[in-house]
């Protein structure tokens, strides 16, 4: 919970989505006023934000002090690269369109979900990556660059537009309420398929210790700053999805080669990379730090709660 003093008026985009919902309790948790803003009924303001004109005229009259930028477009994990692309298109051209409308309503500060993989994907080595590392390097093939491209415009836009306050929040791996769900059913069916990592490690964070994340940028970040957002325990794919299957009592996923999943371009890109990053600077700044710091906590809170 945050202690800010002066309730704020939020537009939530993707406020329907998973993180959008848990971004909406911290945030009225936090005593501000969030409306929501997506395709779904369960907006209180309806637009596509691929749809330009279509935006702005859904915003025309209202108010907001502040515009949170957390929409996407998966709605389920990405396993090949084209399932990235409608996603890739909201970073560009539907942040292009929001900055448009959080200008219109009179918002000064944005806040944007972004991704520890605009570090670039690949193995990083042993030593923690920080915000002043290059974010957003060219991608080494044709459909790394476009996903990378999609982050990388998505913090310009947030960072450098003028009369914007913006902050960039890089997330790692989301798991916990609504987001292990989808994997249950895939371990008990034994369709959920995890080569070894052989030592390689990704960044995780539990989804309401994000959502507590964003409600603290949006009352103590830093104007065009970046922070990482992570818990500090790193884990490979299948080590997490090891302790899901453990903290559930459900049958471990098979060990398989990891050539098998090269036909899953995404997947494959995912379950080869290995990188660690390092929060110190939003523990720091923002006075966030995960109520969940490995993922076996996340994942025992989530079991005791059912």
């Amino acid at each position: 919970m945050t202690t800010n003093q002066s309730s704020r008026s939020i537009l939530l985009a993707g406020g329907g989505g998973v993180l959008g919902g848990h971004i909406t309790q911290a945030l009225t948790d936090a005593g501000h006023k969030v409306t929501g803003l997506g395709r779904g009924p369960g907006n209180g303001i309806r637009a596509d934000l691929l749809d330009r004109d279509g935006l702005l005229r859904a915003v025309d009259g209202h108010h907001f002090d502040t515009v949170v930028h957390a929409a996407t477009a998966l709605r389920k994990a990405p396993l090949r690269h084209r399932d990235m692309h409608s996603t890739d298109a909201l970073r560009v051209k539907g942040t292009a369109h929001l900055v448009e409308a959080a200008q219109a309503t009179g918002a000064r500060r944005f806040i944007a979900e972004s991704m520890v993989f605009g570090y670039g994907y690949g193995d990083f080595g042993a030593r923690p990556l920080t915000e002043d590392d290059p974010f957003g390097p060219r991608g080494t093939t044709t459909e790394l660059e476009k996903h990378i491209e999609g982050m990388r415009t998505k913090e310009q836009l947030t960072l450098e537009t003028p009369g914007l306050e913006g902050i960039a929040l890089r997330f790692g791996l989301f798991y916990g309420p609504g987001g292990t769900d989808a994997l249950l059913p895939m371990l008990r069916k034994r369709r959920l398929p995890a080569p070894d990592d052989h030592g390689r490690v990704l960044p995780w964070v539990e989804l309401t210790d994000a959502a507590r994340a964003v409600a603290a940028a949006v009352e103590r970040g830093r104007p065009g700053q970046a922070y990482n957002i992570a818990d500090r325990t790193p884990l490979g794919f299948r080590a997490h999805v090891l302790y899901v299957a453990r903290e559930f009592g459900l049958p471990k996923p098979m060990a398989v080669p990891l050539w098998t999943v090269r036909p899953m371009g995404y997947a494959h890109t995912m379950m080869t990379s290995s990188q660690r990053v390092s929060s110190e600077k939003a523990e720091r700044e923002l006075g966030w730090t995960p109520v969940y710091p490995a993922g076996q906590d996340g994942l025992a809170a989530l079991r005791a709660a059912r």
